[in-house]
């Protein structure tokens, strides 16, 4: 009996020691991510609406968000709060002081001023709103003349009028490719579209010939810059050269 005594007594002390251990190992792990892993800086990429330090702010929102490893394993096990006009975020630890992330902003092809609401309607290459704001985003056209009914988030605009949307989204898009993005789009009356760069209207006319006058306004624009006036694409076709230039004082 004394033997087994002794051998359950060694074993306890075995156990003991190896839990004193796992304690200690664990201690000193946390220390380690405690004072080591520290958010000295945040690196930014991908976007364009939002500055390094609004998408720092909307990272470190809590009390323990000057930890990093806090930070990385936060937003990669649960799903961060909606952020408008960023699609999607990826976060990674650079360093144990860096964290890194990657931005998506969500695609804008324009936006429609809901005078109802006050707000702007943002949508995407295929006509779906993507946002609903009031701020007013740099680089994306306001879209002007349209008959639009009750507009609704995540679904396409409600224009009337059969092709006027599809004819609208192939015009942004020509643009888009030509780097031609203007300040505006008026959509008029008689289905023409008039264009807006500062003091400078481009008339482009109705919807025939769109992606032939805007390679053609691709060439010319660089000869306007800072213009002010009227320029008359309306009667341009590849068989004609009736282009004019109203300067305006």
């Amino acid at each position: 009996m004394g033997k087994h005594k002794k051998k359950q007594r060694k074993k306890w002390k075995i156990a003991i020691l190896v839990i004193l251990y796992i304690l200690l190992f664990l201690s000193v792990g946390a220390l380690i991510v405690v004072k080591l892993f520290t958010v000295e800086k945040v690196e930014v990429t991908g976007t364009k609406h939002y500055t390094e330090g609004e998408i720092e702010s909307w990272l470190l929102n809590d009390e323990y968000s000057w930890n990093s490893m806090y930070v990385y394993i936060k937003y990669k096990f649960s799903k961060p709060r909606e952020l408008p006009f960023v699609e999607s975020m990826d976060l990674s630890l650079k360093s144990p002081h860096t964290l890194k992330v990657k931005v998506q902003d969500k695609a804008l092809a324009g936006r429609v001023y809901v005078k109802t609401l006050g707000q702007n309607a943002y949508y995407d290459k295929d006509g779906i709103v993507v946002e609903m704001s009031s701020e007013v985003i740099k680089g994306v056209p306001n879209i002007s003349g349209l008959d639009v009914d009750k507009i609704v988030l995540h679904e396409k605009l409600p224009i009337k009028g059969k092709s006027v949307l599809k004819n609208l989204l192939a015009l942004t898009q020509m643009l888009k490719k030509y780097k031609l993005e203007p300040d505006s789009i008026k959509y008029g009356e008689e289905g023409s579209y008039t264009l807006k760069y500062g003091k400078l209207s481009v008339l482009l006319g109705q919807a025939e010939n769109l992606n032939q006058k805007i390679e053609r306004l691709s060439y010319i624009m660089p000869d306007l810059e800072e213009q002010m006036g009227t320029l008359h694409l309306e009667s341009w076709t590849e068989n004609t050269t009736d282009i004019t230039f109203e300067k305006s004082d």
